[in-house]
């Protein structure tokens, strides 16, 4: 147990101090294990957040290191002091928002499978390939987006180096500078930074918990006749809530009814197993549909599908994506329409939703009952601060922890941002690495800022 001295500033830098002066005098050596962080904040009386911050301290310091399922180490004098420049990383960071990387054997052999199939393929796949994508990633596509309940036409459907550029290309070819797009009132930060770098005014819709408000969208399309409604309507990041099939047809009659195209983000719609149907499906003659593989496969497969509602505004994307990006890689599109047709892709999908159940799970089991929102099959968690927490201080106190997450500012449109963070549970964190950042996060709930421990 670390003698703490008093009046030495606050308590985290204390142990980590005293930490520091056992392993200097001996009193700790190389590989001895330190007591748990639950088991030293009882017997020092403290909270866990307090100790965690410690010995995060001491771990930046090089002074300790952890073995998940084992325990924390002193290293002694055999690992070298973190560099300056990473120190303050979150070591859980729930920031970005990735799908969990599952570790099946027979999911990464058919990945190596595919790889190898592509590889032997790399001199085609080093040439120029059709605008849009070729007939064979095309054709894979309009297999893919069978799982949504989409009957495609090939001319109708670009195959395209992610999501965003997609949105990239439907924004461009409908809206110019100036022009406004209407979206729910907290959105993905990706249409926020397109839409400032295109010039386009967002105008946010209120939601309930159908999805956006109907009557709303009605009155946006009256007042401001927008060129668009942009929505990420199953599992929004970052509230996760779903639009309901009765909602998606009442918002399909209203932007038939002003012709106001809908651009449908379909990002997530991929892992639920009883998702409503795609927006594009209902209205097919007003949607244009983006889904990409990053959040149901993997991030780093940066291929998307794109439907437009005819092969005109089609046409107008390729123009579009000829002047912003040429063309997909065609070895990424390879290698998807080859997870496409042998099952990897699907094997992902089933593998990405079942970890995020497991791990949702661990949400209910550790946050406090009612202080968020979330699905059982995403990834992504929407959680509403207690008062008097502050969506900033709280941002900075779990960043101070070594937990990286996102504060509503980066979502909010138009009105006051809600006292709220979004966490993701998936990327590249264990399910241990998980645990360990929703206890901290679920102590700190239950403190007040002013008792939190202080922040320098």
């Amino acid at each position: 147990m670390p003698k703490l001295k008093k009046g030495a500033g606050p308590v985290y830098l204390s142990i980590a101090n005293a930490i520091a002066d056992d392993v200097a005098t001996g009193q700790l050596t190389a590989e001895q294990r330190l007591p748990t962080q639950r088991k030293l904040a009882e017997v020092l009386g403290l909270d866990f957040t307090t100790v965690a911050r410690a010995y995060n301290e001491a771990r930046r310091r090089g002074l300790v290191d952890s073995v998940v399922g084992r325990g924390t180490f002193v290293c002694g004098q055999r690992r070298p002091r973190v560099p300056r420049a990473m120190e303050g990383r979150p070591n859980v960071d729930m920031s970005m928002n990735m799908p969990p990387e599952p570790e099946s054997p027979e999911l990464l052999a058919m990945m190596q499978s595919g790889w190898a199939h592509v590889n032997g393929m790399l001199r085609d796949l080093m040439r120029y390939q059709d605008f849009g994508g070729s007939q064979d990633d095309r054709a894979a596509g309009t297999l893919w987006l069978r799982r949504r309940g989409l009957t495609v036409e090939l001319d109708r459907l670009l195959v395209v180096p992610g999501a965003q550029c997609g949105l990239l290309a439907i924004l461009t070819s409908l809206a110019g500078p100036g022009s406004v797009i209407c979206c729910e009132e907290l959105t993905y930060p990706g249409l926020r930074a397109l839409a400032g770098q295109l010039g386009i005014r967002l105008v946010g819709l209120p939601m309930d918990a159908q999805g956006i408000d109907a009557v709303a969208f009605a009155g946006a399309c009256a007042q401001y006749a927008p060129k668009a409604l942009y929505c990420n309507p199953t599992l929004l990041n970052p509230t996760t809530c779903t639009i309901s099939l009765e909602r998606r047809q009442a918002l399909v009659e209203i932007a038939r009814h002003y012709g106001v195209p809908i651009i449908e983000d379909d990002a997530y719609g991929f892992l639920p197993r009883a998702a409503p149907p795609a927006i594009a499906s209902i209205g097919p003659d007003v949607t244009f549909y983006v889904a990409g593989l990053a959040k149901v496969v993997g991030a780093g497969l940066r291929v998307a599908y794109m439907v437009a509602p005819d092969s005109q505004a089609s046409a107008r994307l390729v123009s579009s994506l000829r002047a912003t990006t040429v063309m997909a890689s065609p070895i990424t599109c390879a290698l998807a329409t080859r997870w496409i047709r042998d099952g990897t892709a699907d094997l992902a999908l089933s593998a990405i939703r079942k970890e995020s159940m497991a791990r949702q799970k661990l949400v209910a089991r550790i946050l406090p009952p009612g202080s968020y929102i979330s699905q059982s099959e995403g990834f992504h968690v929407w959680i509403n601060l207690p008062p008097p927490w502050d969506r900033a201080d709280f941002a900075l106190q779990m960043k101070s922890s070594g937990i990286g997450v996102v504060a509503s500012d980066a979502f909010a449109v138009s009105n006051q941002p809600a006292q709220a963070v979004r966490i993701c549970i998936g990327g590249i964190a264990s399910r241990e690495e998980v645990v360990h950042a929703l206890e901290l996060i679920a102590s700190t709930l239950r403190m007040t800022p002013a008792v939190a421990p202080a922040v320098v």
